[in-house]
């Protein structure tokens, strides 16, 4: 595992710089916009280190290594891959995968990842097992000496549900100590939260998210814990190819320098913008983890949502989440529409669940948004 040496902050602010790759020594890591790479003769060839050369920009880049290398000590990492979209990142994890293997996932996640779970179970034989991701003596008995994975989001998307990595680590690993925990950070990335040194072993983003925090691009991050499991996801992903091309992987490093700042800016904003919602007497409940930008509520009845979407004058009616600009989303018809009815309603994912991604705005400009978009 990577060691840490400095602070997060200090980690993200430098990302990039003194890499040893670029002879000129550039504060900003350059973009290497090449497909391939000269040998110089065949000993070159027959020689060939892809660790310390490169021949072909599927395999490496320069610009991608030194994100890579960024990201894998962000999460206090072995290694970690940049790829060219979140569901690339989520399909890297489950290539781990084959055939018959048994996965419990917590009960509330992206609509796109049972989306792809239900793919998986059609077409390859992957059993899925759900548990709430609240009872833990639920998951005791849901996780066997046959169970290869659990999978979960914490805090949970829609419905915010908080989950300890550290429970669900100790109680999969005494019941199989080779099955993976696997951890979708996006909510919270590791400014937050670290979950592999919460006993994980696989930590995934979509970096289109807070990650790169401006709306303007499309990314995915898996982060191994240990070099087997690196070296496993290594072959997969050079095979497969959904890489991160060179130009998004300088510009997420960039995005990632102001990502503490930014967190912190998202999380004095919700927290503002969640007290103002409680006291609107159109909002029935209000869920908020206490930190992060992301804000789910339910109001009365969905004559008032369609009545807030025509009337925001800040924010956007949108999906995505972890921008600068403020989005609102709502998950029953959007995000998490491919799911059966039943089991939307049984999360509580009702036409009248609104999620909100809290940007960088003025707060009190957010608030009034919201409070005169619904008639307050």
């Amino acid at each position: 595992m990577t060691e840490t040496h400095f602070d997060i902050d200090t980690l993200l602010a430098q990302a990039g710089n003194h890499d040893n790759h670029d002879q000129f020594h550039a504060i900003s890591t350059p973009i290497y916009l090449a497909s391939n790479f000269r040998h110089r003769d065949l000993e070159d060839v027959e020689n060939f280190d892809p660790k310390k050369q490169y021949s072909y920009s599927r395999l490496a880049t320069p610009t991608r290594n030194v994100l890579q290398k960024t990201l894998a000590e962000l999460e206090g990492g072995a290694q970690a891959f940049a790829l060219s979209s979140g569901m690339a990142a989520i399909q890297l994890a489950f290539s781990l995968f084959k055939t018959g293997d048994e996965i419990v996932t917590s009960d509330d996640l992206y609509g796109g990842s049972f989306r792809y779970f239900d793919y998986l179970t059609d077409h390859y034989g992957i059993k899925f097992r759900q548990w709430n991701g609240q009872d833990y003596d639920q998951l005791a008995k849901l996780v066997t000496e046959d169970t290869k994975g659990v999978w979960l989001e914490t805090p949970s998307n829609p419905t915010m549900k908080i989950i300890d990595i550290d429970r669900v680590a100790e109680i999969t690993h005494q019941a199989n100590q080779k099955a993976l925990v696997c951890v979708d950070n996006t909510f919270l990335t590791p400014v937050y939260q670290r979950p592999l040194a919460a006993g994980a072993d696989i930590v995934v983003h979509s970096a289109t998210k807070y990650l790169s925090g401006h709306n303007d691009m499309l990314a995915g991050v898996v982060v191994a814990k240990t070099n087997e499991v690196a070296d496993a996801l290594a072959f997969n992903f050079n095979t497969t190819g959904a890489v991160l091309d060179p130009f998004d992987s300088w510009l997420l490093l960039r995005s990632l320098k102001t990502l503490s700042v930014r967190m912190q800016r998202h999380t004095a904003n919700a927290q503002y913008v969640a007290k103002q919602l409680e006291k609107l007497p159109q909002v029935q409940k209000v869920l908020y983890p206490g930190k992060g930008g992301m804000i789910s509520f339910y109001v009365q009845n969905r004559d008032q949502v369609d009545q807030l979407f025509k009337r925001l004058k800040i924010i956007s009616f949108a999906e995505s989440l972890g921008g600068v600009e403020s989005l609102l989303t709502i998950p029953s018809l959007q995000t998490h529409h491919d799911m059966p009815e039943a089991d939307r309603l049984k999360l509580g994912i009702t036409d009248e669940l609104l999620r909100l991604s809290v940007g960088l705005e003025n707060p009190n400009d957010l608030a009034a948004d919201l409070a005169q978009g619904l008639g307050n």
